[in-house]
């Protein structure tokens, strides 16, 4: 039988055959002895060892699409990042960091801003600017009035989505939306700094409908840069493609200290968002910093 890994616990996996039923299953040694660990998301070949009690051996992994290290996740068709609009502020250089991570892996983006209740219009309309001119779908949803909901689930069917974000944004209340029987347990939010108390623990794959799953994953607070040169950070902001033409050295341009750049032109009459630009100076410095302590270290 061919089935999905929907979740992995203390060295079980377990299961879905697509249609109804889970089976506990254990991977042969087979894939220890290749240094090879299923994930959640995996699409397999498993053996059915007792019907009645639901137990199973997991025989292949089948060849997968992408996978993800943080969150660890395979076939992943797109992720939905999911911030609050407040209570907590998004931190968008965390954003920008698992934006750059997830185009690394060739994961489509949708951002999401939980909490659009509590926000005000002038506040949406900043962030739905700045990352629509980054190329990226905006968001805006409510999972305490269900403002939004019926969007996601739109854009939810037929694929592999993962919710990932912060947490106290609300990733566990949209699944229980989007699957009531996921019955994902909700954390309150600290009064004193703001802040979510984790409420997921590992990658959980939900099944929603045919060939439609959702997984909720555990919320992060820090996340470093995709590991690479830093002069291929630029590629990974897809707002400055359409500026580069206008930088002097062009393909050679990192848009740092150059005398003539079309991005920083692009940045200073507003068609670059400066955040963005900021946290590209910083994550730029970060893997500059990275690159002379490799070399140091050889030396």
């Amino acid at each position: 039988m061919t089935g999905k890994i929907i979740k992995g616990i203390a060295g079980f996996y377990y299961v879905h055959d697509r249609k109804s039923r889970v089976y506990a299953c254990k991977a042969k040694g087979i894939f220890r002895n290749r240094g090879v660990k299923p994930v959640v998301g995996d699409d397999v070949v498993f053996t059915v060892l007792d019907e009645e009690e639901g137990e199973g051996s997991i025989d292949a992994i089948l060849p997968r699409r992408n996978v993800l290290v943080r969150p660890a996740a395979a076939n992943v068709d797109q992720a939905l990042v999911v911030f609050a609009i407040t209570e907590p502020e998004p931190n968008l250089n965390l954003l920008d960091r698992f934006l750059i991570m997830m185009m690394a892996e060739d994961v489509p983006v949708i951002i999401c801003f939980n909490k659009a209740d509590l926000g005000k219009e002038e506040k949406q309309e900043t962030y739905r600017r700045i990352y629509e001119q980054a190329g990226y779908p905006v968001l805006f949803i409510s999972t305490y009035d269900g403002h939004g909901i019926d969007e996601v689930r739109a854009r939810l069917r037929g694929r592999t989505m993962i919710l990932a974000g912060p947490s106290g944004v609300g990733k566990s209340s949209l699944t229980n939306l989007l699957q009531p029987e996921a019955a994902m347990e909700t954390g309150a939010i600290s009064v004193k700094n703001k802040r979510g108390r984790h409420t997921t623990r590992h990658a959980e794959l939900f099944w929603v409908e045919a060939d439609t799953y959702l997984c909720d994953t555990p919320g992060f607070s820090s996340m470093n840069v995709q590991e690479m040169e830093a002069r291929q950070l630029k590629h990974y902001f897809p707002e400055f493609e359409a500026h580069k033409a206008g930088c002097r050295f062009g393909e050679d341009c990192v848009h740092i200290g150059e005398p003539v750049c079309g991005v920083k032109e692009a940045l200073a009459s507003g068609s670059i968002a400066s955040c963005r630009y900021e946290n590209y100076r910083q994550f730029y410095e970060e893997l500059k910093e990275r690159e002379r302590s490799r070399y140091q270290g050889k030396t």
